[in-house]
């Protein structure tokens, strides 16, 4: 039986995907896959499998959403099994709500198979933790790059009273933007960490606060894919690498940076 396959490829190791997951993969007829998809995943298919790239660039889609929701319904009305294969979650801005209900309407059967998403994977691997008890309780995501010239504009002022933690996904081209909105309502001190390429070999971490990331993003050439992380949990990541710097000092130990 026909069936489509919302699936989460995960943050960007490919040791992060679910067992699920990776099994739908190996069973799919066609696969239709996002550019942040890591491709060591696309080996794990059949030989014979259709594999269509569905990447979506900043400002420019190869495919542009309403003709990836037809080909979704196309290939399964063909009879076969599809995978839509997302970087991170599909419901955590991979339109998979949108892609569940075209599914929906043209009555084709279909599973969603969550997946982990950057905005806890990405810190993580940069020693952030997202929650801390000490630190902080709750945390938001955010989609940065739809933060100026929206109707429906982010509410900074409730987010910086009520939330701890926050996680801006594809900020960093609206960084000043972002930057000087939390100013209104948050001191500049308040600490920021840009993780580009979270979880992958070429992950790269800058911290700094408020007042310094937006020069320190222009100075060190960091860019999209990216996670901004705001919020005192940042200041986790130098507490734990100091303890490390002491543990390499006093037990000769190599210590890796992650």
């Amino acid at each position: 039986m026909a069936r489509v396959y919302l699936v989460g490829a995960g943050p960007g190791d490919p040791e992060l995907i679910t067992v699920k997951a990776l099994k739908s993969i190996r069973d799919a007829d066609v696969i239709l896959y996002d550019r942040l998809v890591n491709k060591k995943l696309l080996m794990e298919a059949k030989e014979d499998a259709h594999l269509v790239f569905c990447g979506k660039h900043p400002k420019f889609h190869i495919l542009k959403q309403e003709t990836i929701q037809h080909l979704l319904v196309k290939y399964a009305k063909q009879g076969k099994t599809v995978v839509r294969l997302k970087g991170g979650d599909p419901f955590v801005f991979g339109r998979g709500g949108e892609e569940v209900e075209s599914l929906a309407k043209h009555q084709i059967s279909y599973e969603v198979i969550p997946g982990i998403t950057s905005g806890i994977a990405a810190p993580a691997y940069a020693d952030i933790p997202i929650t801390h008890r000490d630190m902080g309780s709750s945390f938001a995501v955010i989609a940065g790059h739809r933060c100026e010239g929206r109707d429906k504009e982010v509410d900074w002022k409730g987010i910086s009273a009520s939330i701890d933690t926050i996680a801006i996904y594809m900020g960093v081209s609206n960084l000043p933007f972002i930057c000087e909105q939390l100013l209104k309502y948050k001191d500049a001190q308040t600490p920021v960490a840009i993780i580009q390429e979270g979880t992958t070999e070429n992950q790269r971490v800058e911290t700094g606060t408020l007042g310094t990331i937006v020069q320190i993003v222009e100075e060190t050439g960091m860019c999209n894919p990216a996670m901004i992380i705001v919020g005192e949990v940042v200041r986790f990541r130098e507490r734990l690498h100091q303890l490390e710097a002491w543990h390499d000092t006093t037990t000769g130990l190599s210590m890796v940076e992650a």
